[in-house]
């Protein structure tokens, strides 16, 4: 038991003292009637030896003691004080009884016994000792006019020692009978407030989700509670919180999900039928809290669908679900954006190095390439004169304008990158790489600028076709090869020799 269940169950035990202390000063109440009763009973010629006057002091006593009772029950209810003088007046009230002989057989047991109704040991054990104190003097005062009345008695010390020994095994025996009555009373109501606990746990913890999935209804454009149990789903967005039932045997899509099916991206179709499969989806859920897929809705853009365990069994297996659509085309577009800057080079824009070398790793692990695969290698001729007699804006320009070059013949043939300061590598599918080249070059010679009248290119290329089994990284030297060679060309054009 929990701290928290160990005090309500204090509490409901203080309750149940109030609520027994109600009931005892009635009875107290009712017990004025005993000395008219007996009065009749005197009349009637039942009571002999007892006088009206004791049935007046009876009367009186009861009265007395049940107004004190009461006004200790108004003022401490829970007070333990308060049960054990219940307790004790209606002990004195035998003592006195038995004391006036009014010979009714009203067990000495009878208090103990009530005692048990406080579910308290102190109260119960006070009980028992006081009563056992009491019938012990009441009987010993009492023997001499006992015996008088009998014969099978030579003196008042047999009868004490005969009707105590009596009364002292039925007090043993009551002990225990009462302590194992009370014990298991008390276990029961322990672990009730046990179940008790546990259960409103529960309850606590489903309102905590129930109040987080009512909050889920502002965030999410679809909200669906579908619960196992009882096979039913309901949308957490319908005011009249309507269930529906699901036919597991025949269903395998739930209402909400076949109405968003009918936007989704066809060639995302299959995908978005197998992840929202009612069926298959409580065995992809165990030992998991969320299993989530982005798919494309053809009006609004990329959505999100999830489904969120909400109660599980012992072994993780979903009791109950919901399953929620969220808008995330605002987050996919920053992704696509973030990821595009990530593999583009902030001057040219074209692709860089890093977007250059994944691509690289991908073509390096198949196993053979394309026929028409071809790398090409370019270099801008002269950027470090143009750098060191115009300045760095018009060395930057020139790479501006290479790259829109060979950005505008490449086009979707393949993709152009920019692998250094004034380096560029394309990856092509053609036919006719040569062709390609001229066009390159042809470009570039129509290409003016405002600092540079010209920019002349240096382009290099090596095919698959020509080089049947090279690999990636050996057509990328080739390429490189190439190009330099063609560097070496316009050099030689121009008559400069670019060993010296």
């Amino acid at each position: 038991m929990n701290e928290v269940t160990r005090r309500e169950y204090e509490g409901f035990i203080l309750q149940n003292r109030a609520k027994v202390n109600r009931y005892l000063n009635i009875a107290l109440l009712c017990f004025t009637i005993t000395g008219p009763a007996i009065a009749l009973g005197i009349k009637a010629g039942f009571f002999p030896d007892v006088t009206y006057m004791a049935c007046l002091v009876i009367s009186l006593y009861v009265l007395g003691m049940s107004l004190i009772h009461y006004i200790l029950m108004k003022k401490m209810p829970k007070s333990l004080f308060t049960a054990l003088f219940a307790l004790t007046a209606l002990d004195i009230l035998l003592v006195y009884m038995t004391y006036s002989h009014v010979n009714i057989f009203l067990t000495w047991f009878l208090v103990p016994i009530l005692s048990l109704l406080f579910c308290d040991k102190i109260i119960f054990c006070y009980s028992v000792c006081l009563n056992y104190v009491l019938m012990f003097t009441t009987t010993w005062m009492t023997a001499a006019y006992q015996v008088a009345l009998r014969d099978d008695y030579v003196d008042s010390v047999a009868y004490f020692r005969d009707v105590m020994g009596g009364y002292t095994i039925e007090t043993v025996i009551l002990s225990i009978s009462a302590y194992m009555i009370g014990k298991l009373t008390e276990d029961h109501y322990r672990e009730l407030f046990r179940q008790y606990g546990r259960i409103k746990s529960h309850e606590k913890e489903m309102g905590e989700k129930m109040k987080l999935l009512e909050s889920m209804v502002e965030i999410y454009d679809n909200v669906n509670y579908i619960n196992f149990i009882d096979s039913t789903e309901m949308s957490l967005r319908d005011d009249m919180n309507t269930k529906h039932g699901i036919d597991m045997s025949t269903q395998t899509h739930t209402i909400v999900s076949q109405g968003i099916k009918a936007n989704v991206m066809s060639d995302q179709m299959e995908a978005y039928l197998n992840f929202t499969n009612i069926k298959t989806v409580r065995a992809r859920l165990s030992q998991k809290k969320i299993i989530s897929a982005d798919f494309i809705d053809v009006v609004k853009g990329w959505f999100r669908a999830q489904y969120i365990t909400v109660d599980s069994t012992i072994d993780g297996i979903p009791n109950s679900i919901i399953f929620t659509t969220r808008n995330v085309d605002d987050e996919k577009r920053r992704e696509e954006h973030l990821i595009r800057i990530s593999m583009t080079d902030e001057m040219t824009r074209l692709y860089n190095r890093r977007c250059y070398d994944e691509d690289l790793d991908e073509y390096r692990k198949l196993e053979s390439l394309e026929e028409d695969f071809v790398l090409f290698s370019v270099d801008v001729n002269g950027l470090k004169n143009v750098n060191d007699t115009k300045g760095h804006a018009a060395g930057d320009e020139l790479i501006k304008g290479a790259a829109n070059c060979l950005a505008l013949i490449i086009g979707h043939k393949g993709k152009a990158y920019r692998t250094g300061g004034d380096e560029f590598m394309a990856i092509v599918h053609t036919e006719n790489p040569e062709e390609l080249r001229e066009e390159i070059q042809k470009k570039a010679s129509e290409w003016h600028g405002v600092y540079i009248d010209k920019v002349t290119l240096s382009v290099g290329y090596a095919t698959t076709k020509e080089h049947i089994e090279a690999k990636v990284d050996e057509l990328e030297r080739l390429a490189d090869a190439d190009m330099y060679m063609e560097k070496e060309k316009y050099y030689k054009s121009l008559g400069i020799d670019r060993r010296r």
